[in-house]
């Protein structure tokens, strides 16, 4: 959800309704939200400004960054801006406060494969599930196709409908996404001297996600969602 986040903050920053250098304070992590990089791990709290917090967000991943923006643009209108956008197949109904609220805060240490075990075997037969943030009737949840087409209205903005992104936010979120510093997972297969990786990775429980692109020094360029 960061790079929706990203997007629908930088446009609103482009309409006049934010200011990208407002200083916003932001609680430490311990006291909010918890995660493994950034503010989320700060014990004292801090002064951030928006476009601060969209590249602490996005590049790193901080979980407390991601919630101080939907302090600013809550998930229901993060969705509505997509939509705006005519951008489908998101669906952004939740906080990373509350993405991170999952069976594992109840384990040991010792025990978080116990929860892992859960989050695999715990599906129903409608759809549902005892995690409720892998309940896709109730968390955040965008399909392959709908992360693709998010990408491609990022580097080929106004070239299909019914996507109407801004060139120039367009851009920022490219460059952000850019500086993504998680590149463990297919960053290794797409980056070389011929060509960059751009992308953003997402993680739950047993799951491990990450949409990018990669453009080939002879101009090619491919989306991937995995």
């Amino acid at each position: 959800m960061k790079i929706p986040l990203a997007l629908v903050t930088l446009e609103r920053i482009r309409r006049g309704e934010l200011d990208g250098a407002q200083v916003i304070e932001v609680p430490p992590g311990r006291i909010t939200t918890p995660g493994p990089t950034g503010v989320s791990r700060f014990r004292h709290p801090a002064r951030i400004a928006v476009e601060d917090l969209i590249y602490l967000s996005t590049c790193i991943s901080d979980n407390s960054a991601a919630d101080a923006l939907f302090a600013l643009t809550p998930p229901d209108r993060v969705g509505a801006v997509l939509r705006e956008s005519g951008l489908r197949g998101i669906a952004v109904r939740h906080t990373m406060r509350e993405l991170m609220e999952t069976p594992v805060e109840r384990f040991d240490p010792a025990d978080v494969h116990l929860a892992h075990a859960l989050a695999i075997d715990a599906g129903t037969p409608g759809r549902g599930h005892r995690v409720p943030q892998l309940d896709i009737s109730r968390a955040n949840t965008g399909t392959a196709r709908a992360f693709v087409d998010l990408l491609q209205a990022l580097w080929r903005p106004g070239a299909t409908e019914p996507s109407t992104v801004h060139p120039g936010v367009a851009a920022q979120v490219r460059g952000f996404m850019a500086n993504n510093l998680v590149r463990t997972r297919l960053a290794p297969d797409f980056d070389s001297d011929a060509s960059t990786w751009s992308s953003k990775t997402g993680m739950l429980l047993n799951l491990r996600h990450e949409a990018g692109v990669v453009e080939h020094t002879d101009g090619q360029a491919y989306a991937i969602a995995v």
